[in-house]
């Protein structure tokens, strides 16, 4: 029963009018994620740069062993409205992290912490605009190139996001800075016209 109302909430706020929607141009929060190994806390940042692609920040630590920073890509795409998508992305990241080598002649594995890593993130996940928040369900995996002994970690994440800035406001700005723009280039012409007569006359 607690499911069925849940859902049918998600699915009544995410079909409101697209003209009630609080898209977003910035949001910033908070995500919590989790794998097998460890959990996470951590800070997350979006900056909508075109209409349906984003730029992702993500600043998290189990605060002991492992702290990681990503800078992700993402694309969007609605489901039932704007309101509600789903999105894929790619990045760098890069952290401290603890890795486990197994010496298979000892029959141990070896733990090491503090190793320097780098590696390239992979993200696919849901996400849902309510009034000025944003929150999302996602599944983050992590290819190692440099400093960690596994290849491979996935990571399931929740992120809930406060929309700084709305997309509206951030149009409105661009709108404006593209007309001060014209406004200095048709200046500047005019000007080099009434100086190009000058020169003629001299």
């Amino acid at each position: 029963m607690k499911i069925r109302l849940t859902l049918v909430t998600i699915v009544f706020f995410a079909t409101l009018p697209i003209s009630e929607a609080q898209r977003y141009g910035t949001a910033v929060g908070l995500r919590f994620g989790n794998n097998n190994l460890y959990r996470t806390v951590g800070m997350t940042a979006q900056q909508r740069i075109t209409k349906r692609l984003t730029l992702e920040g993500i600043l998290q630590s189990d605060f002991k062993l492992n702290t990681t920073f990503s800078v992700l890509l993402e694309k969007h795409h609605p489901i039932i409205s704007k309101r509600f998508n789903y999105y894929y992305g790619v990045g760098p990241s890069f952290g401290v992290e603890e890795s486990f080598v197994k010496d298979p002649e000892q029959k141990q594995i070896l733990h090491t912490y503090g190793n320097s890593t780098t590696g390239l993130d992979l993200i696919g996940g849901l996400e849902l605009t309510l009034l000025n928040t944003v929150v999302s369900l996602d599944y983050k995996p992590n290819i190692n190139l440099a400093g960690r002994e596994e290849f491979y970690r996935g990571q399931v994440g929740i992120s809930a996001r406060m929309v700084l800035v709305k997309s509206k406001e951030q149009k409105k700005r661009q709108r404006k800075r593209q007309k001060a723009k014209r406004k200095s280039q048709k200046k500047s012409s005019f000007n080099d016209q009434i100086n190009a007569i000058f020169q003629k006359r001299n």
